[in-house]
């Protein structure tokens, strides 16, 4: 008997983890059975309602969000979710900014308006630059690919042949474009090379790639966007005595991928100096460029270290593909800011720049009047700090219909500050109104208490703002 029960006993003791592993493989067969009959986002719901479902959240949840599992990492990162969120008008405005710290390393950060959050940008991946190291020059290795950690001026003590300084030149003078959903890099320099390489950041996928290069290696050149199609202008390139500035234009179409020339800018008040002196001396180069009523604008100036002159600017037509001079009053009033930077954003089809005042610690926003021909003064008063000492002192963003300025207050926060311009344009005299004495009236809203809320901040330290775009997606 005892033996009986012994065999028995053993026989259980065998038993088990026999069993134990027939129900793992019951469940496993049984799970992957269910995947099979009901591979959807949320059981028992059609994708498509899943997705107007997912649709539905905030996109500053989404990181979150994919975390659930892979199909729903999978919808979060596809295009069929965001065309979904076009239809049923769940887009949403992000501000993305990007910073600099420890004097060439570059952040970006994305800005939800509505809840207010921050959200980081992934770091751009390093790249080597064999291309370069094929014509002889040293091997490049830029890391974060982006970066400003000169001042304009000291690139522009290039033009009058200190080699020496370009030799010694860190990664600088990268452009910022914003076009189709995605966020572009496009050219700047490293050490001695102009760099034609362009990086795309994709939301939707939160990741960079590099995208078809520009034709020409060009730094501190000018984005615009026409047509849903991103213009680059301008710039400079390293020439044999120094810098050299750049007449040539391109236009990247994001749908093919494929960057097209356009007809280069005449630089025509440039043509007309009186000697062959002042045609050496001073270098004409585009010192801003806007999209506005479907042309675009891109003011020039003049330069001889450390003094510009502006000289108006020229206009381009995508219809006759050609290049027109700019309205005179536009041109010599376009407010310029360190080293004649000239920064401007459309708001509901209008054209605003900020202008610094002489006391730097406050300035004025001011709107282009096309009838008139003439910049005036909307907002009496910007509440921005001393920036003597800032390489990138404010930024100039349209978001959600209204104006803002970023900058960085006192306690070294950087603020979002917003306005309501197009309430106080109403208040702006009309073309057609009597003003015998030749001098534009203010308005009475330009002058309100305070026109100004800060719709979000961010602790800086001793970062500083280097550029900035807005995207719908």
């Amino acid at each position: 008997m005892g033996a009986l029960l012994s065999l028995n006993s053993s026989r259980t003791g065998m038993s088990e983890p026999f069993d134990s592993q027939t129900e793992t493989c019951k469940r496993q067969k049984l799970s992957s059975s269910l995947c099979e009959e009901n591979p959807r986002l949320i059981p028992s719901l059609p994708d498509e309602i899943s997705y107007q479902i997912l649709a539905r959240i905030p996109r500053i949840n989404y990181l979150n969000v994919r975390l659930v599992s892979r199909s729903w990492k999978a919808a979060i990162m596809s295009t069929e979710l965001f065309n979904v969120r076009k239809e049923i008008g769940t887009t949403e405005e992000w501000l993305y900014l990007l910073t600099k710290i420890g004097g060439d390393k570059l952040l970006w950060y994305g800005l939800d308006p509505l809840s207010r959050r921050w959200q980081r940008l992934p770091p751009m991946p390093n790249v080597d630059f064999e291309e370069e190291t094929r014509k002889g020059l040293a091997s490049l290795r830029m890391w974060n690919v982006v970066g400003s950690s000169i001042k304009i001026a000291d690139v522009i003590r290039g033009w009058l042949g200190r080699k020496d300084a370009l030799d010694r030149m860190p990664f600088c003078g990268c452009a910022i474009g914003a076009v189709d959903g995605c966020l572009y890099v496009l050219g700047g320099f490293s050490k001695a090379s102009a760099l034609r390489c362009v990086w795309q950041y994709n939301p939707v996928l939160n990741s960079w790639s590099e995208v078809s290069p520009m034709s020409t290696g060009r730094a501190y050149c000018k984005t615009g966007i026409l047509n849903n199609k991103l213009y680059v202008v301008g710039g400079v390139t390293r020439g044999r005595g120094g810098l050299t500035p750049l007449q040539s234009a391109e236009v990247f179409d994001p749908q093919t991928g494929i960057w097209s020339q356009i007809p280069s800018m005449p630089f025509s008040k440039a043509q007309v100096l009186p000697t062959a002196f002042l045609a050496d001396l001073l270098k004409p180069i585009a010192t801003g460029m806007t999209s506005y009523k479907g042309r675009l604008f891109v003011p020039q100036s003049l330069y001889c270290w450390p003094f510009f002159v502006d000289v108006g600017g020229e206009v381009y037509d995508p219809d006759l593909d050609s290049w027109v001079e700019m309205p005179v009053g536009m041109g010599e009033g376009w407010p310029a800011k360190q080293a004649g930077t000239k920064l401007s954003v459309i708001v509901g089809g209008e054209l605003y720049a900020l202008d610094p005042s002489s006391s730097l610690e406050s300035a004025t926003i001011k709107v282009y009047d096309h009838q008139d021909d003439a910049w005036k003064v909307v907002v009496g008063e910007v509440p921005i700090p001393n920036f003597t000492d800032s390489e990138s002192p404010y930024l100039l963003a349209g978001l959600l219909g209204k104006l803002h300025v970023i900058t960085k207050d006192s306690n070294n926060n950087i603020s979002v500050m917003q306005t309501d311009v197009q309430n106080q344009s109403t208040s702006l005299p009309s073309a057609s109104s009597d003003n015998s004495s030749g001098v534009h009236a203010e308005p009475a809203a330009a002058f309100q208490a305070d026109p100004w809320r800060v719709l979000a901040a961010r602790t800086a330290g001793s970062s500083e703002i280097v550029s900035c775009q807005a995207l719908n997606i």
